[in-house]
């Protein structure tokens, strides 16, 4: 089987599950309306809503990877603070139970806006999701060189470090018993890796100790940093 044709594959697969379950819940409230109280309602619907979520997630990805060779990038100054600020509150209205903490040591970033946004939800959305019940997740910045080190931090179950590598490729899924309860693609980590060298940067992951980081290169823009290594390029 050729890539395409494991794409292809995959992707019918994916679609399958969430297309599934909204077809069986309709029938089931249109067949049984008047048998089902309001609780078993409002279940149903929600499930719905939930997979429909979980459709439009998944074709919003595949259309992103489909993209991915094509995605010009803008690269400007970007402010750190109120893009991680943001998306954190955003995501803490998805998962209140989690307590969201920021240590933001660094303020500008080269990057495009648009791509840093859908990097940085990828990676919060993902600590939320697989963190441990009321926990605490942690987003630091500080410098690092010529780079701006951003970490994203949440307790819970350990990425195996055979799979530090696996978890960036397409459609990879590590099975353990959170992965197996919360749905997803296995494309956020993939097309998070591809935006962020596409901006000239790196990503990585360590987890241990109940403890997962990600963590982010992304050039810094520092004006004059730059052109100090402008003059020392030239002289070299």
């Amino acid at each position: 089987m050729n890539d395409y044709e494991d794409f292809i594959s995959t992707v019918s697969h994916e679609l399958r599950t969430p297309l599934t379950s909204i077809r069986g819940f309709s029938q089931t409230m249109l067949a049984s309306w008047d048998k089902l109280d309001d609780n078993s309602k409002k279940k149903f619907l929600n499930i719905i809503i939930e997979q429909s979520n979980r459709l439009i997630g998944l074709v919003e990805n595949m259309l992103s990877v489909t993209k991915l060779q094509d995605t010009a990038v803008i690269l400007k100054e970007v402010q750190i603070k109120p893009v991680i600020e943001m998306i954190c509150s955003i995501v803490k209205n998805q998962h209140p139970d989690k307590t969201f903490k920021t240590e933001l040591n660094a303020s500008t970033i080269l990057a495009d806006k648009d791509k840093f946004q859908q990097i940085m939800t990828n990676l919060i959305e993902n600590a939320g999701k697989y963190g441990d019940d009321n926990s605490t997740i942690t987003v630091k910045a500080h410098l690092n060189n010529d780079f701006v080190s951003i970490k994203v931090i949440n307790n819970g179950i350990e990425i195996a470090e055979s799979d530090y590598e696996k978890i960036f490729t397409k459609f990879s899924r590590i099975d353990n018993p959170l992965t197996r309860k919360v749905q997803g693609s296995g494309l956020g980590l993939y097309i998070t890796k591809n935006l962020i060298e596409k901006m000239g940067g790196k990503i990585s992951v360590s987890s241990k100790n109940h403890e997962t980081t990600f963590e982010v290169l992304i050039p810094c823009a520092n004006i004059e940093r730059q052109a100090k290594n402008a003059v020392r390029n030239t002289d070299n």
